[in-house]
């Protein structure tokens, strides 16, 4: 078989034998569901034909997302687009599970700038602790101390004994 063959249209009865006989040993040592078959069978058949130089090109399917965009943002989770699983705050499992920053997260799935990666009520009481240790008033507990700590220089009295 070679690229002339191609041109003749000789080339596509044997990749669609050699695709039947590739499904037929896969299948036999693979449990494949009936519903997969179709996308195996047309996956196997492009590869084949891009190997034998055709110009076919890979089908490429836009990744669907586990839930969706609307549905990811509840009160006490966000679920993760990728795999559907629900977290309180999604930054770590996205970078350790799929070496994803948000802002990459947020370019593959469409998402504004201000999709949040932290539960909105997990942040709200995060906030809250963080208000009651004082957490971020350090700054202007010190420059309130540090204010009255300055005297204004006394008036010097008029000399009223001349």
């Amino acid at each position: 078989m070679t690229l002339d063959d191609n041109q003749n249209g000789s080339l596509y009865p044997a990749l669609a034998d050699l695709s039947t006989e590739i499904i037929c040993a896969y299948v036999s040592n693979n449990s494949v569901a009936a519903s997969a078959l179709p996308a195996l069978i047309a996956d196997v058949h492009a590869a084949l034909v891009r190997l034998a130089g055709g110009d076919a090109e890979p089908v490429v399917e836009p990744q669907k997302s586990a839930v969706p965009v609307k549905k990811s943002v509840t009160p006490d989770f966000i679920i993760c687009l990728e795999d559907g699983l629900k977290f309180k705050s999604l930054k770590r499992h996205l970078r350790t599970k799929y070496d994803l920053t948000p802002e990459e997260y947020r370019s593959k799935w469409g998402l504004p700038a201000d999709y949040p990666m932290v539960a909105p009520n997990y942040a709200a009481a995060r906030s809250e602790l963080a208000k009651q240790m004082g957490l971020g008033q350090q700054r202007a507990k010190a420059a309130a101390a540090a204010a009255p700590a300055k005297k204004a220089p006394a008036k010097r009295r008029a000399a009223a004994a001349s």
